[in-house]
């Protein structure tokens, strides 16, 4: 492509189109991102100590808009305390919080595991100072669990998938349904505490999809529609590799193209693309791909304490361990089940198609914790930037 090419088809919208359709991807991947970014995928290098190693496999756990909100204190010997950075919260796309402990849950889940692997079993208590209030504006630092450590961890089997873990963004194969019968040994994968109060469930029916990719695609309209929302997601982008290294966070975007339009600042990340416009057609075009291609879905439901929140983190962790076994790809859609005002109807709705009754109305009502679409990835995903371990550490 010649200049002239290049900059009247920025002017005409072309590459703000291809930036926010794979924004819209919430992190798609062209080229590869740099080493170091992705180094925790290695697993603890260099770590000797017990806990250092159990948390170095820990943070990469799944998390939303991969902030990695947790801050892990090591200062009482025999014990890890696992507490929320109050900086890495997402207030307009999770209103509540319960999306930022789910990824908690995933955490603790991993690091329990890591543990168990090393000999040492984990004994777990959950909000020793009470739980974090509602409105995340009122989020202190009290700790979200407590792990005590103990000899005589038994390891898990699904531990040898957990630096083989990735998070599909793409369009699946629509060319290979999932079968029943791996269906059955996804949710074969129970959550790891017995006194869990969750349900996981999921159809690859024929005529169950339909409804439920209709879902997808129209939540997914309201969060890229709604400015608040959208801006979230754009606030956390990360082009190139000096930015992916400074952050190690967020949404990474890495190919050369979004690059180059970064650095003639043609990339604009101060507005959301608007209705109708190429940019909005483009993203929008993903999130079609994303849930049309849906060739299964997959939730957890139950109560929605804190507490329940954390444990549906944990339960989702396991489940996508047990996807990667069995090859199969797991993706949260997660804009259905998101609490913000512009999403009540299809929060409605996913209850409805899910559970077969109304949006809960107190903590205690069954609530769709995750909600996620399935199927064959026909590209290999990549794993996804982590910041340094010693970034979450209190010592």
């Amino acid at each position: 492509m010649n200049r002239r090419n290049f900059i009247r088809l920025a002017g005409g919208g072309t590459i703000a189109a291809a930036t926010v359709g794979t924004l819209a991807a919430c992190g798609a991947v062209g080229a590869h991102y740099p080493a170091e970014a992705v180094e925790a995928w290695q697993g603890p290098v260099g770590h000797t100590e017990v806990r250092r190693r159990a948390v170095a496999y820990a943070i990469t756990a799944p998390n939303p808009h991969n902030l990695q909100p947790w801050l892990v204190d090591l200062r009482e010997e025999g014990v890890i305390t696992l507490r929320t950075d109050r900086e890495r919260v997402l207030p307009q796309t999770d209103p509540l919080g319960r999306q930022i402990l789910i990824g908690h849950g995933a955490f603790l889940e991993l690091l329990v595991m890591a543990l168990a692997q090393q000999g040492v079993a984990s004994q777990v208590q959950l909000w020793p100072q009470g739980e974090l209030p509602p409105a995340l504006k009122d989020w202190d630092d009290r700790p979200v669990a407590r792990i005590t450590l103990q000899p005589g961890g038994q390891p898990d089997p699904l531990f040898a998938q957990v630096l083989l873990r990735r998070t599909p963004k793409t369009d699946f194969d629509t060319a290979r349904p999932v079968a029943p019968e791996q269906l059955a040994r996804l949710l074969a994968s129970a959550p790891a505490s017995a006194q869990s109060r969750l349900h996981i469930g999921g159809t690859v029916a024929a005529d169950q999809l339909p409804a439920l990719r209709t879902l997808c695609w129209e939540s997914a309209q309201v969060e890229l529609l709604t400015p608040r929302t959208m801006m979230e997601s754009i606030h956390l982008t990360r082009v190139g590799p000096a930015e992916i290294l400074q952050h190690r966070d967020g949404i990474s975007i890495n190919t050369p193209f979004v690059r180059a339009v970064t650095a003639l600042g043609m990339f604009d990340r101060t507005q959301p693309p608007a209705e109708g416009s190429a940019a909005y057609k483009s993203a929008m075009g993903r999130f079609e791909g994303h849930s049309r291609t849906a060739m299964g879905f997959v939730w957890i439901t139950g109560p929605n304490t804190r507490s329940d929140q954390v444990q549906a983190g944990r339960a989702y962790v396991r489940l996508q361990l047990q996807a990667t076994a069995l090859g199969v790809g797991m993706h949260p859609m997660s804009q259905a089940v998101q609490e913000f005002a512009e999403m009540a109807p299809h929060y409605q709705r996913v209850h409805q198609l899910v559970l077969g009754q109304p949006a809960p109305r107190t903590p205690h009502d069954a609530t769709v914790q995750m909600f996620c679409r399935i199927g064959y990835p026909q590209t290999e995903a990549p794993a996804t930037p982590r910041r340094p371990l010693a970034k979450m550490l209190l010592t």
